[in-house]
């Protein structure tokens, strides 16, 4: 075995992001051998969850102090592959959505998905969260095709059993179904990737390709597959098919852990790959922004018309992926003519929002977590009137809501902010006519503010505020402590981003050195580039003024305002069915975009002298699940299904049929 690094001892930061990847692997397995009935086995493997995740980041915290890249081989059995792993700083960077969330949902799930109710799945649940999140652990620090290929393989395997949690529910069996097949073909095209790099390179090490040592037709290639493969797994439009279903089914903590960290296994894949590559053409970039661009808005477009709350901000995870990818692709053209300032802000941006966006969803996900657990209902037209009966679940969706539209002072501003410099400096410079699509990028990302802000504006008010709408929102009761303590700290968080930028800078400059080099390096960092230190002086300046008016609002409300019923407009008993529905408020947007959805209206029959109860119901779907993927495998099945008429159980036949093969094939020599 070789180690590579400056630290020594058990506290080199490679062996202790090893050390925690295997203790948070192995926390749901004390869980298998305790009862089904007690709560110990649980609070063990959540001790175990969090201490795991708290070596791995003290790994992460170990490489930034020192600066030194560590690297670990030692030799494996099967051929060609080795136990190589390293930590740089883009590996490093995606560590540490790979355990904050982890361990934050650990702590929220002791109450969400207690053992004592859960006894028939709680303990799956549990191992194989442990699992995917030492999978994930693996994978970005794996440096060997093989060692890559198998971490990768047994987080979309253990992602299927979290996703199949209640598998007693055909809902949840039918997406784990359509993500198992997503997942695999999603590997089967990263087979073939890094197939096609063994051949140009004459092994599995994943190390730089030099521009003399592949043909432009085998780096297209690979390019593609790249993106195919891992596209899928981010769930970039018009690839994120398996992604709303598993995203809505999944226990909430499951449903943050697959947002904000697995979707960005996929863009750290294609990140990584573009590291090994020399600079790909303009074209590629452009393709790869014009993807992100479109994958962007169909995520916000179809978020507007759901009723599901956890698959409307299934949704909004496309759209973030989508913004992610344009600032991938800004960098690529950025990179291919050498304008380094767009590889910063492009890349830097796509980075930073790697973390925005696992802080701010996975914060969206367990405030509906919250929601759901106090309701027992997902539906957003259900609901109502929460904020007074969970203030604190409120308030943390709100931030997360205020986080994910891009409004400063919170996280999300910062990182598309990046990502609009960049976009304006590559459509403006010297060439600005070959760039286009940078300026129509840039229209697109105001297109998907503007489109994320309406939408959250529905799903906060028809959740929280107005009147409960049925008996569920009614007796609604707030979460408790150790379910509201994480989602505070991601509170904590998405203001800590937006107040100081300036602290994500570094981390930021190590990320993308490995990506850009050197050279590019030396031309200059992120602040040169981006005015991180006065836009966090105007936040936290318009942080504290509005702190200053909405307290003395506050207080003259509660000096001045006085109780009373609301004016009804002329209708003395005013009831919940009177309140704008989240359908009603999306009406309009729905019907600017109709052409995107798939909707299904029920419309109701009045008779004209004495109606009878009516009602009116809407349906948007998705248009390319239900409109091509689920009809393909249905009329596959169908056509497949006559060869049941061969499985007569006859051994007879079956040698005859061995025979008959047997002949073809001598036939055919």
């Amino acid at each position: 075995m070789g180690v590579d690094a400056h630290p020594a001892g058990w506290f080199m930061s490679i062996s202790l992001v090893l050390w925690g990847a295997a203790t948070v692997g192995l926390s749901g397995v004390p869980g298998l051998f305790s009862s089904a009935e007690r709560m110990s086995g649980q609070r063990l493997g959540a001790i175990l969850a969090v201490l795991g995740c708290a070596l791995g980041t003290a790994g992460v915290v170990e490489y930034w102090r020192s600066g030194a890249t560590a690297s670990i081989v030692a030799p494996w059995r099967i051929p060609e592959g080795e136990f190589a792993v390293e930590l740089d700083g883009l590996s490093a960077f995606f560590l540490v959505p790979v355990f904050l969330i982890p361990l934050l949902g650990s702590i929220y799930g002791l109450e969400y998905w207690k053992q004592t109710e859960r006894r028939r799945n709680g303990r799956k649940l549990r191992l194989f969260y442990g699992i995917s999140t030492a999978a994930m652990a693996l994978l970005v620090v794996a440096r060997n095709g093989l060692l890559f290929l198998a971490a990768w393989e047994t987080m979309a395997l253990s992602a299927y059993f979290l996703v199949t949690t209640e598998d007693d529910d055909p809902e949840a069996r039918e997406a784990g179904w359509i993500y198992l097949v997503s997942a695999h073909f999603s590997t089967l095209c990263l087979f073939a990737m890094f197939g096609l790099m063994r051949a140009t390179t004459g092994s599995f090490a994943m190390e730089s390709i030099g521009s003399g040592a592949i043909t432009p037709g085998m780096k297209g290639m690979i390019f593609a597959l790249a993106l195919v493969g891992f596209g899928l797994k981010a769930g970039l439009a018009p690839l994120h098919v398996w992604l709303p279903g598993a995203h809505a089914i999944a226990p909430s903590h499951v449903s943050a852990l697959m947002s904000g960290v697995i979707l960005k296994m996929g863009v750290y894949g294609f990140i990584r790959t573009a590291t090994l590559l020399p600079s790909v053409s303009v074209g590629w970039g452009a393709v790869v922004l014009a993807a992100g661009a479109i994958s962007g808005i169909v995520g916000v477009v179809y978020a507007i018309g759901q009723h599901d709350l956890k698959r409307l901000l299934a949704y909004h995870s496309v759209e973030n992926i989508g913004i992610i990818y344009m600032g991938i692709g800004l960098a690529l053209i950025g990179r291919s003519i050498g304008r380094f300032d767009c590889v910063v802000l492009g890349l830097g941006g796509a980075l930073l929002h790697v973390w925005n966006h696992a802080i701010f969803k996975s914060l969206l996900f367990l405030s509906a977590g919250s929601t759901i657990r106090a309701t027992h209902t997902r539906e957003i037209d259900r609901l109502g009137g929460l904020l007074k009966a969970t203030p604190a679940t409120g308030a943390c969706f709100l931030a997360g809501s205020a986080a994910i539209c891009g409004l400063p002072p919170l996280n999300g501003f910062i990182s598309e902010l990046l990502i609009y410099l960049g976009l304006f400096r590559i459509s403006t410079g010297e060439r600005a006519a070959s760039f286009a699509p940078a300026a129509a990028g840039a229209a697109a990302l105001a297109t998907i503010g503007a489109l994320a802000a309406a939408c959250f504006v529905k799903a906060f008010a028809a959740v929280f505020l107005g009147s409960p709408r049925s008996h569920e929102g009614s007796h609604a009761r707030e979460a408790p402590a150790a379910m509201l303590i994480p989602m505070i700290i991601l509170v904590c968080m998405c203001f800590m981003i937006g107040l100081a930028p300036v602290s994500v800078a570094a981390p930021l400059d190590r990320a993308t050195d490995r990506w850009i080099g050197a050279a590019v390096r030396d031309r200059g960092r992120l602040l040169d580039f981006a005015p991180l230190d006065r836009v966090g002086a105007a936040a936290i300046a318009l942080f504290v003024v509005a702190s200053i008016v909405g307290t003395l609002l506050v207080y003259r409300v509660k000096r001045t305002a006085s109780r009373a019923s609301t004016w009804g407009c002329g209708y003395v008993n005013a009831t919940p069915r009177m309140q704008y529905t989240a359908s009603s408020f999306a009406s309009p947007l729905v019907g600017l975009f109709a052409r995107m959805y798939r909707i299904r209206t029920v419309r109701p029959e009045v008779s004209p002298v004495f109606p009878r109860r009516a009602s009116f119901e809407s349906e948007t779907s998705d248009l390319v699940l239900d409109g091509v993927v689920l009809p393909v495998f249905r009329f596959t099945a169908w056509v497949f299904s006559f060869a049941r008429l061969t499985q007569r159980g006859s051994i007879q036949a079956y040698l005859f049929y061995i025979l008959i093969f047997l002949l073809i094939l001598l036939a055919w020599r």
